[in-house]
């Protein structure tokens, strides 16, 4: 049963989350009277009211055929109306194949979905590679035509259809797009991707601004529903009132220590670098299953909360108009005797656990000599050990990335 699955993954004897997608492939699963959920990356609701078809998310470009035949085994009634919780690909791209071989579906989303589209088409090449890079998926390609939203809000939007009411409001966390939906009817919350099973994905190095102070004004919103029911953008089904205001308001303390934590710092004056070094998420929290680093990280957070707040300049002077890092590596490759003594100070540094300074040099080694296949090897050695090493995919997928582009070259 699915509730047994879910208790085994609150207890964390099984791992299913934005990162793990433990139930994929089993079809749509019932959780209620006319309610099934379909998990893949990018889970998706599904509700059947009255001869009517609804989806709460439509999954991703590459698994929009599996979610078509899997739903339309769960219900054959035609697609009335679509929910977006927000605009990333793995929750905007299993519509057509409904609307090819039936009525031409009502799209509902919040208005900054379609900027978001059209950034998307102003930076395809740019999102590309940097999700090539995240998911060590070399072959992807980064979409140029989305489906877009016909009915859109600013604040909040309650929408009838058959027996069920769906009542939408805005936030930002995650992106400043996001969608919560409640449906009362069956004390169901819908948070998108403000809760995937793992701490929040609001420091991305790669993506564009997250928000954590609101992501947590959200997930205290939610909690205050008082639904039965959570099921996620990604991850395993939470049931049971206590379980869904437990993982909300104790991701919402998570974030709200790293904001308090970090503005502190910020507004003493403290240097980014010394902010990252001292910022640590609350220890009270490191053993539950959704508040795992293993997506995003605390001090990617922190990051993003001096960009959000302080600007692009880290408070190192040297960092404001600097050397390329080519000229920079040069010289202190000359300084220190050529390139080969960075590439084995990089080892040493790795044999000696110190993977940040090994990593460090052996990226300096590189730059000061982009032809040396021996430098290379060092390269490609110090950041494989380095994503070996990492819990977050994020760091792994930036590491490994960096790991192969040095290969390429022996």
């Amino acid at each position: 049963m699915i509730e047994e699955y879910a208790d085994r993954v609150w207890r964390g004897d099984a791992d299913d989350s934005i990162v793990d997608m433990g139930q994929g492939g089993r079809g749509v699963v019932n959780i209620g009277d006319g309610l099934g959920w379909w998990s893949g990356f990018g889970n998706v609701t599904a509700f059947e009211t009255e001869g009517s078809l609804a989806l709460f998310d439509t999954g991703s470009p590459f698994s929009a055929g599996r979610l078509h035949e899997d739903v339309r085994a769960w219900s054959r009634a035609p697609l009335s109306a679509v929910f977006y919780s927000h605009g990333h690909i793995d929750h905007v791209f299993g519509t057509g194949p409904f609307e090819e071989s039936g009525p031409r579906a009502t799209v509902y989303a919040h208005e900054a979905v379609l900027d978001r589209f059209q950034r998307y088409l102003l930076t395809n090449g740019y999102n590309a590679v940097i999700n090539q890079r995240q998911f060590q998926a070399t072959n992807l390609r980064w979409p140029t035509a989305y489906r877009h939203p016909d009915v859109t809000y600013r604040d909040a939007l309650t929408v009838r259809l058959g027996g069920l009411t769906f009542e939408l409001f805005h936030a930002k966390g995650e992106t400043d797009d996001a969608t919560v939906a409640y449906v009362p009817e069956h004390r169901l919350l819908l948070p998108g991707d403000l809760f995937v099973w793992v701490t929040p994905n609001c420091g991305n190095p790669q993506k564009a601004q997250r928000y954590p102070r609101e992501w947590a004004h959200a997930l205290r919103r939610m909690a205050a529903l008082d639904a039965e029911i959570m099921l996620p953008g990604h991850g395993a089904p939470v049931f049971g009132r206590g379980r869904v205001r437990q993982a909300l308001l104790e991701t919402a303390e998570w974030l709200e220590s790293l904001v308090a934590q970090t503005l502190d710092l910020l507004n003493a004056g403290v240097r980014l670098d010394d902010i990252v070094q001292a910022v640590r998420p609350p220890a009270h929290l490191a053993d539950r299953p959704y508040l795992r680093a293993r997506y995003d990280e605390p001090e990617f957070v922190v990051r993003n909360l001096w960009r959000l707040y302080g600007g692009w300049y880290d408070g190192n002077p040297a960092r404001l108009k600097p050397a390329p890092d080519a000229v920079l590596a040069k010289a202190v490759a000359e300084l220190s005797g050529g390139p080969q003594v960075l590439a084995d100070a990089a080892l040493k540094a790795l044999s000696d656990g110190d993977d940040r300074l090994a990593g460090h040099l052996a990226e300096m080694a590189a730059q000061a000599a982009p032809d040396d296949t021996g430098v290379h090897r060092v390269r490609a050695e110090v950041f494989a050990a380095r994503a070996a090493r990492e819990a977050s995919l994020m760091a792994r997928g930036v590491f490994e990335w960096a790991a192969s582009e040095s290969r390429g070259r022996l």
